[in-house]
């Protein structure tokens, strides 16, 4: 891996649910705990979503609890850093050549907006030629419309995991979201499996395609996506 490695990170332009009045979008954390990661481990970042331009934050990732964890709090304080968010590229223009991974995001916003053809295509380009893809939390949802140059889901005969609905209930936003990822991957041929207690740090890595259940998850999923980079 050498210091010109860039990874894409994938976030969303959803800022609220689509049948309940809740706001969402990024949840923050699963963006710095990542970024924080693989810039000191000598990696660029370049942020995108499927549409380009301002990216929502959930609100609930601003709780006072949750930024203190991993330095999220000081990254939101960082006027230069907040400022990625309010003009990302479209993925459309994305050049897959000039990356070596693609990591999604999480936040609730994703599943209105990640399984996108023209996202899906992309991150089909990614692991047909050889690259990392990687997600967390709700974020595997990026994974669900993307049809490899065999014909296969990306997902099929693949390992993952993705939020669980036990967490969604335990969130409270059972009734909100549109679909339970788990059994969207499960359709598709994946092999899901899910920590032993809702909410504990759990990544599956199945080579290229590296995956992590939860909020707490994105510095372990960051990890992984550093090491199999290191191993190229």
């Amino acid at each position: 891996m050498s210091e010109s490695t860039r990874i894409l990170v994938i976030v969303t332009n959803a800022g609220q649910y689509e049948k309940v009045g809740y706001r969402t979008g990024l949840w923050l954390g699963e963006l710095t705990h990542f970024y924080d990661y693989v810039t000191d481990h000598g990696c660029q970042v370049d942020i995108a979503s499927p549409v380009g331009g301002f990216v929502p934050i959930d609100p609930e990732s601003l709780a006072h609890d949750v930024l203190d964890e991993l330095g999220t709090g000081k990254r939101y304080r960082d006027r230069e850093f907040m400022t990625l968010l309010d003009d990302t590229m479209k993925v459309t223009d994305v050049d897959v050549g000039d990356y070596a991974a693609i990591y999604f995001t999480g936040g609730h916003g994703v599943m209105f907006d990640f399984r996108g053809d023209a996202l899906g295509a992309v991150t089909a380009k990614f692991y047909d030629t050889g690259r990392v893809v990687s997600a967390v939390c709700h974020g595997p949802a990026g994974l669900l419309n993307v049809p490899l140059g065999n014909g296969d889901p990306l997902v099929k005969g693949k390992n993952v995991t993705g939020f669980s609905w036990p967490e969604e209930e335990a969130a409270q936003r059972a009734d909100a979201v549109p679909f339970r990822l788990q059994d969207e991957l499960k359709k598709l041929g994946a092999n899901y499996s899910m920590a032993d207690k809702p909410f504990e740090t759990y990544v599956v890595e199945d080579g290229r395609l590296i995956t992590g259940q939860n909020p707490g998850s994105a510095r372990a999923v960051a990890e992984a996506v550093v090491k199999a980079l290191q191993s190229t």
